[in-house]
């Protein structure tokens, strides 16, 4: 049987060992991680009674999840209720989005990112659907997200800096009065890929 030459034997063992660390960095990186009490009882809800509205939004802790549950409603030019994550630094600048495992309740609801700023009311958001019922990963790029200001999208707003982010977080403002649940297992950040060195001839 003939052996493979020294040189090649290791230039394959090479290239195997640098497409395993490639597809490694490629993974999503856990950001919050709901199986642990700890992290999901450190999230709170901000619902429209801020601005007068009687929207019940609540967020809860079961064994594995984080419940972000409650009644919306449109009384006193209300309609939304949210829940996010404490106030805190998070940089983001290694990912170009996010990717979190969530079951709904077949209603749309926003990821909802804010940042230090003096603007009222402001935060970066992008819509998703849910299934009643089905657990879903839901892949959101940042170029997706929008600058809004009191739900409204800001016209020739600064694009979205992943470096400067204050909080993340999950809005229901569909205009629908009534309860909902929106379940979340987890959040991961999702590794800018690497661009490939240019072959030279």
């Amino acid at each position: 049987m003939l052996k493979k030459p020294l040189n090649l034997t290791i230039a394959l063992t090479f290239f195997m060992h640098l497409s395993t660390a490639v597809h490694a960095e490629d993974k999503p990186v856990m950001l919050f991680d709901f199986s642990k009490p700890a992290v999901a009882s450190e999230w709170k809800t901000v619902n429209d009674n801020v601005m007068g509205g009687v929207s019940d939004g609540r967020v809860g802790v079961t064994e594995n999840t984080l419940q972000f549950y409650g009644t919306l409603s449109l009384e006193n030019n209300g309609g939304f209720a949210s829940a996010r994550s404490p106030a805190a630094r998070i940089d983001l600048s290694k990912y170009d989005g996010l990717v979190f495992r969530v079951r709904g309740d077949g209603r749309d609801y926003y990821l909802n990112v804010r940042v230090p700023t003096e603007q009222v009311a402001f935060s970066y958001r992008a819509s998703f659907k849910t299934e009643h019922g089905k657990w879903m990963e839901v892949k959101m790029p940042f170029a997706d997200l929008q600058p809004t200001s009191f739900g409204r999208i800001v016209e020739n707003g600064e694009a979205f800096n992943p470096g400067n982010v204050e909080s993340l977080g999950f809005l229901l403002a569909d205009k629908k009065a009534g309860p909902f649940k929106l379940e979340i297992a987890w959040i991961k950040g999702s590794p800018k890929a690497e661009k490939a060195a240019p072959v030279r001839p």
